[in-house]
């Protein structure tokens, strides 16, 4: 147990105190991860078998991590038989386990946003509804929330003030809608994110014998990022966890900043009343951030009322201090952070992974990206297009889904035409109906397509028969065949690869080796989970394992470092040496949609926390008096935050506009050179010809501050000067055509003011 030589007091004591109701309490950088896996090995070594341990993440990445750190202290043997992961990859393993039950077949399919969506415009549309005022992502948002408060399509049918809130949003068929939706589903034999927590609590709740046997199965049980639980998460934690009542939860109520998902942070706030007897300890040391990091975010944090009380500290260096930087445009932000990457990364030699980038919205980037572009400097935005999300991969993992589960309505739509095999949407209708019209599915439908007298010809009948026999090909070969070699079998035969294998255009050639890239993947996770300890099918574990991710756990496509860009939320778990915040104004940075109660204000107030506690050497925040938002040109105050941040910890920065002072600005023009001719040419510079008109200005009248009018872009004001004599440039930010840069010379501007 050497190990435990590496933890402070407070952090040995969380991990060698065995049984009972523990709560730790992580501050930001304090280790929480070695406390969490250091506690697993302390248990098994205490003599606990591993197969009576559960613990529960927010991210497989997280998982894995801490199942390889464990390993190495107790062996591979006994960490691959811990039960860890996501609340609901492990409630999916629960329910494939169990799910006859519920009347699931165990092969059923998990439903992402996508499909989801796609089935609820599905419905909307045959019920005629307006799909402006239903729209998917509405409807899919409200039906998530009721899952995740466990309500059920009865239970929301029964419920009057629901009913009368969606009387409210003009949306009185929503109940209806909900219940439409359960039913397809289950015909379908899938489930979507939702259910897979609403399932396994009502599975616990109706069969008591179920929750008994994994209430001795699971005696000692640990949850991650404690304060991001929802309702369903942490009803489930309590039913399990009743018996034996060994529960160790970790988080810091400082970081709850998910309640737009449902997190619920009166979970950790309330934990004690739920558990009487409960043991806290806190770890208040932070290992990862300066001092005056450190301090500024304790200062901003203590502004909450709601909060579980604890003072975060730090042995590290002071450090420097936070920089503050005061921008005209969100352009001149944006240039501001592009340019303090490029200096710091040419002078200290620090790789761009170690810089990251945050902001409140995603909208925010495309300033930041354009001013990266131009410095080339190399970035990655999170929280873009994922790989698993291109639809060339969502086709193959839907011929795979078919496979799997041919009653998977959603990916059989998606496939039965694709490539294209003369299957139409004249066809492909009246499968639909006879479906609806005979309650089966659409598989069923395939199966049945002689008997069911749909009037369709021999020719289309053959096609049909065609792809529904390739399929129980595919089928045939899941149980035994290596599941690299029958999903290359799948790409290949279903016509996929040839299709996308013709298109010799960049896109076309870049989609071919993507799927050479998804089966890459599954050759590396075959390799990897060669012996899986359920026995499943190495395929449909895949496919699980994909279904589940969440966007933490994607990668990028190359390990060249790079800059990160990402908002604020997504950032969380993640350190950077050095990190900018930007966009701090008022109604940006808090959200104006979260500034209507106290409540809010605090989650947004931990944002900011969040925000600074990523930063390990230096922290810059910046804000723009000017931002485009809407369409609109939008006059900003600075954030709240920032007055709330004592002053000691805070360096301005001079601005970088030009003519301003400052440091060197990469992005300034160099007019001179901009204007030059050769020597050999006929013609003459600019700057020997005199066409100043008789009505304007000359250019030593034009100050900086000055309002002035153009007789194309409108009214605006002077925000810099720079240029030798007689070419001067001036950067001129207008009402409504932005900033422009103007040679003085021959711009024309009337002085307004």
């Amino acid at each position: 147990m050497e190990y435990l030589n590496e933890l402070n007091p407070p952090q040995r004591e969380a991990v060698t105190t065995v049984e009972g109701p523990i709560m730790i309490i992580a501050g930001a950088g304090s280790g929480k991860t070695r406390v969490l896996t250091y506690r697993i090995a302390f248990l098994v070594e205490q003599g606990i078998d591993p197969f009576q341990i559960l613990a529960l993440t927010f991210t497989n990445k997280a998982a894995r991590e801490m199942k390889e750190r464990i390993s190495k202290v107790i062996g591979e043997t006994d960490a691959r038989s811990l039960w860890m992961g996501t609340f609901h990859s492990v409630f999916a393993r629960i329910l494939r386990a169990e799910s006859d039950k519920l009347g699931y077949p165990s092969n059923f399919s998990i439903y992402d946003t996508d499909d989801a969506k796609s089935l609820l415009k599905t419905i909307i549309n045959e019920l005629g509804l307006d799909d402006k005022t239903y729209k998917a992502s509405t409807v899919y948002n409200r039906i998530s929330s009721a899952k995740n408060a466990l309500i059920t399509a009865a239970a929301y049918e029964k419920n009057e003030v629901l009913k009368a809130e969606d009387e409210e949003a003009r949306r009185p068929r929503m109940a209806e809608i909900y219940a439409l939706y359960s039913g397809r589903c289950f015909k379908a034999s899938a489930m979507d994110f939702d259910d897979l927590l609403l399932k396994t609590y009502e599975l616990f709740l109706r069969f008591p014998e179920v929750l008994y046997k994994y209430q001795n199965r699971f005696q000692f049980l640990l949850v991650d990022e404690f304060q991001d639980t929802n309702f369903a998460q942490y009803s489930i934690v309590k039913q399990l966890a009743a018996l034996y009542q060994n529960i160790c939860v970790v988080g810091d109520d400082a970081q709850s900043i998910y309640a737009f998902r449902g997190a619920n942070i009166q979970n950790i706030l309330d934990f004690e009343q739920d558990y009487p007897d409960l043991r806290t300890f806190k770890l208040e040391q932070n290992y990862r951030s300066t001092q005056c990091i450190v301090e500024a975010a304790n200062h901003i944090i203590a502004n909450n009322r709601g909060q579980i009380p604890k003072t975060v500290w730090t042995q590290n260096e002071k450090g420097n201090k936070i920089k503050l930087y005061r921008a005209m445009t969100d352009n001149e932000e944006g240039q501001f952070v592009a340019s303090s990457i490029h200096e710091t990364h040419l002078r200290a030699h620090t790789p761009h992974d170690q810089f990251a980038v945050l902001y409140r919205t995603n909208a925010q980037s495309r300033a930041l990206e354009e001013a990266l572009r131009k410095l080339n400097v190399p970035y990655r935005i999170y929280g873009g297009l994922s790989f698993y999300h291109r639809k060339e991969i969502k086709d193959l993992l839907a011929y795979i889904r078919v496979v799997i589960n041919p009653a998977d309505e959603e990916a059989l739509k998606r496939i039965i035409n694709y490539p294209a095999r003369g299957i139409g949407k004249t066809t492909l209708d009246k499968l639909f109906v006879a479906a609806s019209d005979n309650d089966i599915s659409l598989w069923e439908v395939l199966e049945n397509i002689e008997s069911l007298g749909l009037g369709l010809g021999v020719g289309i009948r053959a096609k049909i028969e065609d792809f529904r026999f390739m399929i129980l090909r595919f089928q045939g070969a899941l149980m035994n065949a290596n599941a690299y070699d029958l999903a290359t079998e799948i790409a290949q035969n279903s016509g996929l690869l040839q299709d996308l294998y013709t298109d010799k255009s960049p896109e076309g050639v870049s989609r071919y080796e993507n799927i050479l890239e998804l089966l890459n993947g599954i050759k590396e996770f075959a390799d990897r989970e060669e012996n899986l300890p359920d026995g499943r099918p190495i395929l449909p574990a895949f496919m699980e394992d994909v279904a589940l991710l969440t966007d933490a756990d994607e990668t990028d496509d190359d390990n060249t470092p790079k800059v990160s860009l990402m908002t604020i939320h997504a950032a969380k778990g993640l350190e950077f040496q050095e990190v900018f915040v930007v966009g701090l104004e008022d109604s940006l940075f808090p959200n104006q949609q979260n500034m209507h109660s106290r409540a809010e204000m605090e989650e947004e107030r931990r944002l900011f926390y969040v925000a600074i506690t990523r930063a390990m050497k230096q922290l810059s925040i910046s804000y723009s008096t000017t931002r485009y938002r809407y369409g609109s040109l939008v006059h900003s105050e600075a954030s709240p935050f920032i007055s709330e941040l004592n002053q000691e910890y805070l360096e301005p920065v001079a601005s970088r506009r030009p003519g301003a002072g400052g440091a060197p600005d990469p992005f300034r023009r160099n007019i001179s050179s901009t204007f030059s001719i050769p020597a050999h040419s006929r013609l003459r510079k600019v700057s020997d010809v005199s066409k100043t008109p008789s009505n304007a200005n000359l250019a030593a009248d034009y100050k900086v501050g000055m309002v002035v009018k153009h007789n194309r872009f409108g009214q605006g004001k002077i925000i810099g000067i720079d240029g030798p004599a007689g070419q001067k440039t001036a950067t001129v930010l207008f009402n409504e055509s932005g900033e422009k840069r103007l040679l003085l010379k021959f711009a024309k501007l009337e002085i307004v003011q």
